[in-house]
Protein backbone atom coordinates (compact mmCIF):
# COMPACT_ATOMS: atom_id res chain seq x y z
CA UNK A 1 0.00 0.00 0.00
CA UNK A 2 1.16 3.52 -0.85
CA UNK A 3 0.15 6.50 1.26
CA UNK A 4 0.48 9.48 -1.09
CA UNK A 5 0.62 12.97 0.40
CA UNK A 6 -0.49 15.45 -2.29
CA UNK A 7 -0.14 18.95 -0.88
CA UNK A 8 -0.37 22.53 -2.06
CA UNK A 9 1.67 24.24 0.62
CA UNK A 10 3.40 27.55 -0.26
CA UNK A 11 4.82 28.09 3.24
CA UNK A 12 5.20 24.41 4.19
CA UNK A 13 2.73 24.35 7.10
CA UNK A 14 0.02 22.39 5.30
CA UNK A 15 2.45 19.81 3.97
CA UNK A 16 4.01 19.20 7.40
CA UNK A 17 0.60 18.62 8.97
CA UNK A 18 -0.46 16.25 6.18
CA UNK A 19 2.83 14.39 6.49
CA UNK A 20 2.17 13.93 10.20
CA UNK A 21 -1.22 12.40 9.39
CA UNK A 22 0.47 10.07 6.89
CA UNK A 23 3.09 8.92 9.39
CA UNK A 24 0.47 8.08 12.03
CA UNK A 25 -1.66 6.31 9.42
CA UNK A 26 1.31 4.24 8.25
CA UNK A 27 2.15 3.26 11.83
CA UNK A 28 -1.46 2.24 12.47
CA UNK A 29 -1.63 0.14 9.29
CA UNK A 30 1.76 -1.56 9.62
CA UNK A 31 1.28 -5.32 9.69
CA UNK A 32 -2.47 -5.14 9.04
CA UNK A 33 -4.16 -7.47 6.56
CA UNK A 34 -5.49 -4.54 4.51
CA UNK A 35 -1.93 -3.71 3.41
CA UNK A 36 -0.70 -7.26 3.02
CA UNK A 37 0.98 -7.44 6.39
CA UNK A 38 3.67 -4.95 5.32
CA UNK A 39 4.40 -1.39 6.37
CA UNK A 40 2.85 1.15 3.96
CA UNK A 41 5.22 3.32 1.96
CA UNK A 42 4.71 7.09 2.31
CA UNK A 43 5.19 9.01 -0.92
CA UNK A 44 5.50 12.80 -0.78
CA UNK A 45 3.95 14.44 -3.86
CA UNK A 46 4.32 18.23 -3.62
CA UNK A 47 1.76 20.10 -5.70
CA UNK A 48 2.84 23.67 -5.00
CA UNK A 49 5.12 24.83 -7.80
CA UNK A 50 3.86 25.13 -11.40
CA UNK A 51 6.04 22.26 -12.63
CA UNK A 52 4.77 20.00 -9.86
CA UNK A 53 1.09 20.32 -10.76
CA UNK A 54 0.93 17.45 -13.23
CA UNK A 55 -1.83 14.92 -13.89
CA UNK A 56 -2.01 12.31 -11.14
CA UNK A 57 -3.93 9.04 -11.41
CA UNK A 58 -4.12 6.76 -8.38
CA UNK A 59 -4.84 3.04 -8.29
CA UNK A 60 -7.36 1.46 -5.89
CA UNK A 61 -4.64 0.15 -3.55
CA UNK A 62 -3.28 3.63 -2.77
CA UNK A 63 -4.41 5.96 0.01
CA UNK A 64 -4.26 9.65 -0.88
CA UNK A 65 -4.02 12.48 1.63
CA UNK A 66 -5.00 15.63 -0.27
CA UNK A 67 -4.04 18.81 1.58
CA UNK A 68 -4.49 22.52 0.86
CA UNK A 69 -4.73 25.80 2.77
CA UNK A 70 -7.96 27.78 2.99
CA UNK A 71 -8.08 31.02 1.00
CA UNK A 72 -11.03 33.28 1.83
CA UNK A 73 -13.11 30.35 3.04
CA UNK A 74 -12.52 28.13 0.01
CA UNK A 75 -9.82 26.24 -1.82
CA UNK A 76 -7.34 28.61 -3.53
CA UNK A 77 -9.04 29.79 -6.71
CA UNK A 78 -5.88 29.39 -8.80
CA UNK A 79 -5.45 25.79 -7.60
CA UNK A 80 -9.04 24.58 -7.80
CA UNK A 81 -9.29 24.28 -11.64
CA UNK A 82 -6.08 22.24 -11.74
CA UNK A 83 -7.26 19.85 -9.03
CA UNK A 84 -10.56 19.39 -10.84
CA UNK A 85 -8.90 18.14 -14.04
CA UNK A 86 -5.56 16.69 -12.91
CA UNK A 87 -6.31 14.65 -9.79
CA UNK A 88 -8.12 11.33 -10.26
CA UNK A 89 -8.69 8.09 -8.37
CA UNK A 90 -10.14 4.67 -9.11
CA UNK A 91 -12.18 4.11 -5.99
CA UNK A 92 -9.02 5.18 -4.16
CA UNK A 93 -9.34 5.82 -0.42
CA UNK A 94 -8.63 9.44 0.48
CA UNK A 95 -8.38 11.87 3.37
CA UNK A 96 -8.96 15.60 2.98
CA UNK A 97 -6.87 17.99 5.07
CA UNK A 98 -7.20 21.78 5.11
CA UNK A 99 -5.43 24.43 7.17
CA UNK A 100 -6.88 27.85 7.97
CA UNK A 101 -5.39 30.91 9.62
CA UNK A 102 -7.38 30.81 12.87
CA UNK A 103 -10.37 32.65 11.35
CA UNK A 104 -12.62 30.14 9.57
CA UNK A 105 -12.42 27.04 7.41
CA UNK A 106 -15.51 28.22 5.57
CA UNK A 107 -16.49 25.88 2.74
CA UNK A 108 -12.97 24.71 1.85
CA UNK A 109 -13.01 21.32 3.58
CA UNK A 110 -16.40 20.33 2.16
CA UNK A 111 -15.27 21.61 -1.22
CA UNK A 112 -12.17 19.38 -1.10
CA UNK A 113 -14.17 16.32 -0.03
CA UNK A 114 -16.68 16.85 -2.83
CA UNK A 115 -13.88 17.33 -5.36
CA UNK A 116 -12.27 14.06 -4.29
CA UNK A 117 -15.60 12.26 -4.48
CA UNK A 118 -16.34 13.64 -7.96
CA UNK A 119 -12.85 12.66 -9.18
CA UNK A 120 -13.15 8.98 -8.35
CA UNK A 121 -11.88 8.85 -4.78
CA UNK A 122 -13.56 7.37 -1.71
CA UNK A 123 -13.19 10.01 1.05
CA UNK A 124 -12.89 8.26 4.41
CA UNK A 125 -12.12 11.25 6.59
CA UNK A 126 -11.56 14.98 6.56
CA UNK A 127 -10.22 17.58 8.96
CA UNK A 128 -9.43 21.29 8.94
CA UNK A 129 -6.86 22.64 11.38
CA UNK A 130 -6.32 26.15 12.68
CA UNK A 131 -2.70 27.19 12.05
CA UNK A 132 -0.66 30.34 12.33
CA UNK A 133 -1.93 32.81 9.76
CA UNK A 134 0.40 33.34 6.81
CA UNK A 135 -0.20 37.11 6.98
CA UNK A 136 0.83 37.60 10.61
CA UNK A 137 2.38 35.69 13.49
CA UNK A 138 -0.10 37.31 15.87
CA UNK A 139 -3.01 35.18 14.63
CA UNK A 140 -2.95 31.46 15.44
CA UNK A 141 0.51 31.90 16.92
CA UNK A 142 2.68 28.75 17.03
CA UNK A 143 0.01 26.48 15.65
CA UNK A 144 -0.30 23.62 14.90
CA UNK A 145 0.57 22.75 18.48
CA UNK A 146 0.46 19.56 20.53
CA UNK A 147 -3.35 19.61 20.75
CA UNK A 148 -3.59 19.96 16.97
CA UNK A 149 -1.17 17.07 16.47
CA UNK A 150 -3.37 14.98 18.73
CA UNK A 151 -6.37 15.77 16.52
CA UNK A 152 -4.42 14.91 13.36
CA UNK A 153 -3.43 11.58 14.93
CA UNK A 154 -7.08 10.90 15.75
CA UNK A 155 -8.01 11.48 12.12
CA UNK A 156 -5.32 9.00 11.04
CA UNK A 157 -6.31 6.35 13.58
CA UNK A 158 -9.97 6.45 12.63
CA UNK A 159 -9.08 6.32 8.94
CA UNK A 160 -6.92 3.26 9.62
CA UNK A 161 -9.84 1.59 11.35
CA UNK A 162 -12.08 2.31 8.36
CA UNK A 163 -9.52 0.88 5.96
CA UNK A 164 -9.21 -2.27 8.02
CA UNK A 165 -12.95 -2.74 8.51
CA UNK A 166 -14.09 -1.59 5.08
CA UNK A 167 -16.28 1.18 6.47
CA UNK A 168 -18.42 3.42 4.25
CA UNK A 169 -17.15 6.75 2.91
CA UNK A 170 -18.08 10.11 4.39
CA UNK A 171 -21.63 11.34 3.95
CA UNK A 172 -21.24 14.93 2.80
CA UNK A 173 -23.69 17.73 2.10
CA UNK A 174 -23.91 18.08 -1.70
CA UNK A 175 -25.51 21.52 -1.77
CA UNK A 176 -23.75 24.22 -3.82
CA UNK A 177 -20.52 25.64 -2.39
CA UNK A 178 -20.86 29.18 -1.06
CA UNK A 179 -18.92 32.20 -2.33
CA UNK A 180 -15.44 33.27 -1.35
CA UNK A 181 -15.21 35.42 1.77
CA UNK A 182 -14.70 39.15 1.20
CA UNK A 183 -11.71 40.32 3.28
CA UNK A 184 -12.45 43.26 5.55
CA UNK A 185 -10.44 46.25 6.69
CA UNK A 186 -10.14 47.34 10.31
CA UNK A 187 -13.20 49.57 9.88
CA UNK A 188 -15.33 46.66 8.59
CA UNK A 189 -15.44 47.76 4.95
CA UNK A 190 -14.19 45.51 2.11
CA UNK A 191 -10.42 45.30 1.75
CA UNK A 192 -9.49 45.45 -1.93
CA UNK A 193 -5.99 44.08 -2.38
CA UNK A 194 -6.52 41.51 -5.12
CA UNK A 195 -3.94 43.17 -7.38
CA UNK A 196 -1.44 43.93 -4.62
CA UNK A 197 2.05 42.48 -5.04
CA UNK A 198 5.10 42.32 -2.78
CA UNK A 199 7.49 45.24 -3.08
CA UNK A 200 11.23 44.70 -3.22
CA UNK A 201 13.82 46.63 -1.20
CA UNK A 202 16.87 46.64 -3.53
CA UNK A 203 19.15 47.64 -0.67
CA UNK A 204 18.37 44.39 1.14
CA UNK A 205 18.13 42.02 -1.85
CA UNK A 206 21.29 39.96 -2.47
CA UNK A 207 19.89 38.26 -5.62
CA UNK A 208 19.83 34.79 -4.05
CA UNK A 209 16.81 33.85 -6.19
CA UNK A 210 14.86 32.03 -3.48
CA UNK A 211 11.77 34.15 -4.08
CA UNK A 212 11.51 33.13 -7.73
CA UNK A 213 12.18 29.49 -6.90
CA UNK A 214 9.35 29.22 -4.35
CA UNK A 215 6.56 31.23 -6.04
CA UNK A 216 3.63 28.84 -6.68
CA UNK A 217 2.45 30.98 -9.58
CA UNK A 218 5.87 31.32 -11.22
CA UNK A 219 5.27 35.06 -11.11
CA UNK A 220 8.67 36.36 -9.97
CA UNK A 221 11.26 37.33 -12.58
CA UNK A 222 14.45 35.47 -11.63
CA UNK A 223 16.57 38.25 -13.15
CA UNK A 224 14.96 41.28 -11.50
CA UNK A 225 13.24 39.53 -8.54
CA UNK A 226 10.15 41.63 -9.23
CA UNK A 227 6.66 40.10 -9.14
CA UNK A 228 5.51 40.32 -12.75
CA UNK A 229 2.55 37.92 -12.77
CA UNK A 230 -0.40 36.96 -10.58
CA UNK A 231 0.20 37.12 -6.82
CA UNK A 232 -2.01 35.00 -4.56
CA UNK A 233 -0.67 36.59 -1.33
CA UNK A 234 0.61 33.22 -0.11
CA UNK A 235 3.63 34.87 1.56
CA UNK A 236 6.01 32.19 0.28
CA UNK A 237 8.48 34.66 -1.20
CA UNK A 238 8.32 36.95 1.82
CA UNK A 239 8.98 34.11 4.25
CA UNK A 240 11.69 32.58 2.06
CA UNK A 241 13.72 35.79 1.73
CA UNK A 242 16.69 35.54 4.14
CA UNK A 243 17.23 39.32 4.18
CA UNK A 244 13.66 40.57 4.62
CA UNK A 245 13.77 42.30 1.24
CA UNK A 246 10.14 41.62 0.31
CA UNK A 247 6.93 42.90 1.87
CA UNK A 248 3.30 43.66 1.09
CA UNK A 249 2.74 47.35 1.72
CA UNK A 250 -0.70 47.79 0.15
CA UNK A 251 -2.84 49.90 2.56
CA UNK A 252 -5.94 47.71 2.24
CA UNK A 253 -3.87 44.57 2.84
CA UNK A 254 -2.29 46.08 5.95
CA UNK A 255 -5.70 47.16 7.23
CA UNK A 256 -6.99 43.61 6.71
CA UNK A 257 -4.06 42.25 8.71
CA UNK A 258 -4.88 44.74 11.48
CA UNK A 259 -8.49 43.50 11.47
CA UNK A 260 -7.33 39.89 11.80
CA UNK A 261 -5.05 40.78 14.70
CA UNK A 262 -7.86 42.66 16.44
CA UNK A 263 -10.48 39.93 16.07
CA UNK A 264 -8.82 36.55 15.64
CA UNK A 265 -5.71 36.54 17.81
CA UNK A 266 -7.27 34.30 20.49
CA UNK A 267 -6.65 30.58 20.13
CA UNK A 268 -9.46 28.74 18.38
CA UNK A 269 -10.22 25.40 19.96
CA UNK A 270 -12.67 24.25 17.30
CA UNK A 271 -10.71 22.35 14.72
CA UNK A 272 -13.29 21.20 12.19
CA UNK A 273 -13.20 17.41 12.01
CA UNK A 274 -15.39 15.19 9.84
CA UNK A 275 -15.02 11.43 10.22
Amino acid sequence: MRICVVSFSPTGVTERLAQSVAETLAAELAGKACCGGAAPHIERIPYTLPGERVELRFAPEAVVIAAAPVYAGRLPNKLLPELQVKLAGSGTAALAVCTFGNRSCGEALRELVLLLEQNGFCPLGAAAFAVQHAFTGRVGTARPDAADQSESARLARQAAAKLEQGAAPLAVDHSPIGPYYTPLKADGTPAKFLKAKPVLDPARCDSCGRCAQCCPMGSIDPATHQTVGVCIKCQACIQACPRGARSLADPDFLSHVAMLEQNFAARRADNVVLL
